[in-house]
C-alpha cells in the first residue's frame, strides 16, 4: 500500500460505485458540475451488480423499472434483466455521460472526518491520500456487505465454503455434493441453476420464504424505430411502477391488497408442489412481506428433483465432510455455499464518519441508523446519504427511490454553490420529527412483525420507507432551507 501523503480538494466526494454513487454522479453532470471524485474500494464499477456472479443471478425488479430514467437506451433480453446485463448498462452509463476521469477505484476510503475549523470533510484512504471535499455523500448501499453464519466447527471444514456475494468461479460443482445455507433471494436464484449439475444439492432452511411467481420472458430484438422504443419503454416502466405501487399499501398499512401476493404464493406452492411433506415444510409461517418475497418460478421444482434435499432441522455443527443438524443427522458435503445475506441495518460499514466536534456515527447509530429524508443528520454537515435508512422498499424499485435522493442532493450541492451559507445541517428537531414518525408507521406495518433484514437487532425497522413511492418523491421534490441551521456564508480560506 503507498504511504504518499497527497491531498486533493473537490467540491462533492462520493464513496460507492453502484447504482447510488454513480447516479449521483451523473446527475451532478447534468447540472453543469465537474469537481466530484466518485471512489470505491473494488476495481471496478457495479456495487451489488458487480459482487453478485454466482450462477443464476438476476434483478427481480422489471428492467424497465429497475434502470435510470435518464440513462441510455439499452438493448435488455428478458424482462428481468441478468446480472451480466445490468453490469453492462452500468458500464454504458458511465461511458455515455463521461465518468471515467472522476472514478477512483481500487481505493478504500477508510475515515471521513469533519474539520470544524474549515467547514471541509476530509476522506482518508488506503492508499495513504486525504481527499478534502465541501461535500461528502456516502452511496455504500445496503446490501454490500456479506454475512456468513458462525456455526460451530466451521474452520474445521476441509471443502470449499464461500458466499453467494464471493463466488468462487475457479471451484466447479460438477459432481459436488453442495450445501447451501439459506434461503433468501439469492438461494432462490443459486439452486434452480446448479440443481442438475451438482451429484446431490442440499438445501438448509430456517424459515420457508414466500414466493410468487416470476413472469419473466425473453424480450425480441427492437424492431421499432428509436421514439416508438421509447414509448414502448416508458409505458412498460409505469405499468410496473403502478403494478408495485399497488401492493405496497399491504405491507405498509396491511391493507387487504396484500391477499393478492398471498394468493399468488399459496397457488404457485399447491401448483408446483406434489408431495404433501415438502409442500408442508416450505409453507411459510410468517405473515407475507415481512420478509423479503421471493420471486421465483422455478424453485420449488428443483426442490423436487431426486439430487435435491430440503432440510429444515438447525445446523449444530459442521465437521470436516458434512454439516450436522440438531437431529443428530450428518449430510455430507464437500462444498458449502452461504446464501446467508449482508448486514444490511449496518449502513456504512467499516468506514468511520465524524462530525462537528468528533461526533461518531457509528456510536449515534448504535440503537439503528436513523436520518432525515434518509438522508442527512444532525451534526454531520453536508453529508447526504444515498439509499441510507428508511430508503428501501418492500416492493418496487431501489433505483427509483435513489433518484428521488440524487435529485434532492443535488439541489443542496447547487444551494451550496450560491456561497449564501457555508453549510447545510438538518435541525435537530426535525430530524426528530422524521425520525418519530417512521417509527410510529414501521410499527404498524408487516416488517415489524418478524425479524429480518428490514429490522435492526434493537428492534427498530430501519431499512424501509412506510409509504408508497409517490410519497417519497413528492417529499424530496424540494430542499426546504427551513430544515436546515441557519449557516454564514462561506469565508474564503486557504
Amino acid at each position: 500500500m503507498s504511504t504518499r501523503n497527497a491531498e486533493r480538494r473537490v467540491r462533492v466526494a462520493v464513496v460507492g460505485a453502484g447504482f447510488g454513487g454513480l447516479g449521483m454522479a451523473i446527475a451532478l453532470k447534468r447540472a453543469g458540475h465537474h469537481d466530484f471524485v466518485v471512489l470505491d474500494k473494488a476495481p471496478g464499477i457495479g456495487g451489488v451488480w458487480r459482487d453478485n456472479t454466482y450462477p443464476g443471478a438476476a434483478c427481480d425488479v422489471p428492467a424497465s423499472l429497475y434502470s435510470y430514467s435518464f440513462g441510455p437506451r439499452y438493448p435488455w433480453s428478458r424482462r428481468y434483466a441478468p446480472q451480466p446485463e445490468i453490469l453492462d448498462y452500468l458500464r454504458a452509463c458511465v461511458e455515455t455521460h463521461g465518468l471515467g476521469p472522476h472514478l477512483r477505484l481500487g481505493e478504500e476510503v477508510t475515515d471521513a472526518v469533519f474539520d470544524d475549523d474549515r467547514l471541509l470533510w476530509q476522506l482518508r484512504t488506503t492508499a495513504g491520500e486525504t481527499i478534502e471535499a465541501e461535500v461528502f455523500v456516502p452511496a455504500c448501499g445496503q446490501l454490500s456487505r456479506p454475512v456468513v453464519p458462525r456455526i460451530p466447527g466451521a474452520e474445521r471444514f476441509a471443502g470449499r465454503a464461500f458466499h453467494s456475494a464471493r463466488w468462487d468461479h475457479e471451484h466447479s460443482l460438477r459432481g459436488r455434493r453442495v450445501a447451501v445455507v439459506g434461503t433468501g433471494a439469492s438461494a432462490l436464484q443459486i439452486v434452480p441453476a446448479i440443481a442438475d449439475e451438482v451429484e446431490h444439492l442440499t438445501v438448509f432452511q430456517r424459515s420457508a420464504p414466500h414466493v410468487v411467481p416470476k413472469w419473466d420472458r425473453a424480450l425480441p430484438a427492437p424492431r421499432l424505430p428509436g421514439r416508438l422504443r421509447d414509448v414502448r419503454h416508458k409505458a412498460a416502466r409505469l405499468g410496473w411502477w403502478l403494478f408495485n405501487e399497488s401492493l405496497i399499501g399491504g405491507l405498509t398499512r396491511r391493507l387487504p391488497t396484500v391477499a393478492l401476493t398471498r394468493r399468488g404464493s399459496d397457488a404457485q406452492l399447491s401448483k408446483q408442489l406434489t408431495d404433501p411433506d415438502l409442500r408442508a415444510r416450505l409453507r411459510p409461517a410468517t405473515a407475507v412481506g415481512c420478509k423479503r418475497v421471493g420471486i421465483s418460478s422455478t424453485y420449488y421444482p428443483a426442490l423436487q428433483r431426486a439430487n435435491v434435499t430440503l432440510v429444515t432441522e438447525p445446523i449444530a455443527e459442521m465437521t470436516e465432510t458434512a454439516i450436522r443438524t440438531t437431529d443428530g443427522t450428518r449430510h455430507e458435503v464437500d462444498t458449502v455455499v452461504y446464501a446467508t445475506g449482508f448486514a444490511a441495518t449496518d449502513f456504512l460499514g467499516p468506514l468511520r464518519v465524524r462530525g462537528r466536534g468528533g461526533a461518531d456515527l457509528a456510536r449515534l447509530w448504535s440503537e439503528g441508523a436513523r436520518a432525515h429524508l434518509g438522508m442527512t443528520v444532525p451534526g454531520f454537515p453536508n453529508m447526504f446519504l444515498v439509499y441510507g435508512p428508511h430508503t428501501n422498499i418492500g416492493a418496487g424499485s431501489a433505483v427509483y427511490m435513489i433518484e428521488s435522493q440524487i435529485r434532492y442532493i443535488r439541489a443542496a450541492v447547487l444551494e451550496l454553490a450560491k456561497g449564501a451559507r457555508a453549510f447545510l445541517e438538518v435541525r435537530p428537531e426535525v430530524a426528530e420529527a422524521f425520525d418519530a414518525e417512521m417509527t410510529r408507521r414501521t410499527r404498524r406495518s408487516v416488517w415489524a412483525t418478524c425479524t429480518s433484514w428490514y429490522r435492526h437487532p434493537s428492534g427498530r425497522v430501519t431499512n424501509n420507507w412506510p409509504g408508497q413511492t409517490v410519497e417519497y418523491r413528492r417529499r424530496t421534490a424540494r430542499l426546504n432551507p427551513a430544515d436546515f441551521r441557519p449557516a454564514l456564508p462561506r469565508q474564503r480560506r486557504p
